[in-house]
């Protein structure tokens, strides 16, 4: 395996939006490929001028050149600790923090028409927070954990709640889950191999920062603690996790406010066995809520890492590969192919139809001074997708199904 330092370039973006130099130095950004690894497209964080963005830049992995789209309706507010998924081509932005108050409302970014909308959703939600996790299975966004204020702003309040939301019905439910769950933490990673959620690392409500590694089937809501072996990964908090086939990538992260990781682990989720990478080339420096993802298969067997926070709590700007050399089949992926039958499709979609709960739209927030520090916040990446309204859901599903084979 090696790494490689990018060089990248500035694109004109025309009618599509200004010329931009890529996102610039910020940590608690997110970062999704789409298309099969072509686009990369970076969202929020802190860092640039020293403030929260609620900007998108684009990054054509072909070309090497940054852009950033003149975008459409109503933008999300400015913030860093969200997470954010792609479903097809599209972009799904759940929670974070605006600096003051964790936040809870959800808004979906159309990559084709680079517009801006936010969606309204039944049944129970989640509480604002940051530092959770979300992914998808299947037509289900599955978020995790995360950490928000008491109802007095006392002290911070961190979660191992599990809610699930169903992108056909739009209705929020949170699971009853049975086994072994995580402990309540946030500053996690949570990654998807076929229809298995894992859980690894972060930091819990005693401080205690963690290495354990949770695996949840998504089919019966049964929590599992993975026996692990090899070069254990110790133990950290504000990481990035990527999956490769069956193989999940750590990089960097935090223990203390001495020890920053700069160390790539790679975790066999079949056999359970952890080994450290060893990397040839010039790597990422030592940090912290940097964002990633894999841009297989238009790039086969590479991941990307992008920004993050170093030891001295200054963001960075720099952009790496890691070329793994392992290439997978192209098989279908099974991460967004859940395995149900028509007809239990159908019964769990009219069970969820028949729930009865408040509409919302956005998160109310209350503005209280809150501490600016960003040792306490970390990039979790997830993945969210919801449809522009209730009224055109059918034709934009329909679409992104006929537009992204697999995508759902």
């Amino acid at each position: 395996m090696r790494w490689e330092k990018l060089e990248t370039q500035i694109k004109n973006g025309g009618l599509e939006g200004p010329t931009s130099g890529g996102p610039g130095k910020r940590w608690g950004h997110s970062c999704n490929s789409i298309k099969g690894g072509r686009f990369m497209y970076v969202f929020g964080g802190y860092g640039k001028d020293n403030c929260r963005t609620n900007q998108i830049h684009i990054f054509d992995t072909a070309n090497r050149t940054w852009s950033e789209p003149a975008v459409y309706g109503e933008k999300p507010t400015p913030r860093d600790s969200h997470s954010c998924t792609a479903v097809g081509d599209n972009l799904f932005i759940f929670g974070g923090t605006d600096g003051r108050n964790p936040l809870k409302d959800l808004h979906i970014f159309y990559t084709s028409s680079n517009r801006w909308k936010s969606p309204s959703i039944r049944g129970e939600g989640p509480v604002a927070r940051e530092g959770h996790t979300a992914v998808l299975v299947g037509k289900r966004v599955f978020i995790y954990g995360g950490c928000s204020k008491s109802s007095n702003s006392s002290h911070e309040e961190y979660y191992n709640d599990l809610y699930i939301l169903n992108t056909e019905t739009f209705v929020w439910k949170r699971a009853e889950t049975s086994g072994a769950p995580p402990s309540k933490r946030d500053s996690h990673t949570c990654s998807v191999w076929k229809n298995k959620l894992i859980v690894i690392g972060g930091l819990d409500l005693d401080g205690f920062y963690q290495s354990d590694v949770h695996i949840l089937d998504t089919d019966s809501l049964v929590w599992e603690k993975l026996n692990t072996s090899g070069q254990l990964l110790p133990p950290r908090a504000g990481h990035i996790a990527v999956v490769l086939g069956k193989n999940l990538f750590v990089f960097g992260g935090f223990w203390d406010d001495q020890n920053v990781f700069d160390d790539v682990h790679m975790l066999d989720v079949e056999t359970g066995c952890w080994t450290k990478v060893t990397a040839t080339g010039e790597g990422p420096s030592a940090r912290f809520s940097m964002a990633g993802d894999s841009l297989d298969p238009c790039n086969r067997g590479v991941l990307v890492f992008v920004g993050g926070c170093d030891k001295n709590l200054e963001a960075l700007d720099d952009l790496y590969y890691l070329i793994t050399g392992i290439l997978i089949e192209p098989e279908r992926d099974d991460r967004r192919i859940e395995k149900l039958s028509l007809r239990k499709q159908l019964k769990q979609k009219c069970q969820e139809q028949q729930t009865v709960a408040p509409m919302y739209d956005r998160a109310e927030t209350n503005y209280q001074p809150r501490r600016q520090n960003p040792r306490g916040k970390f990039l979790f990446q997830a993945k969210i997708n919801i449809p522009e309204d209730r009224a055109s859901v059918v034709q934009e599903h329909s679409r992104l199904i006929q537009r992204s084979p697999g995508a759902m």
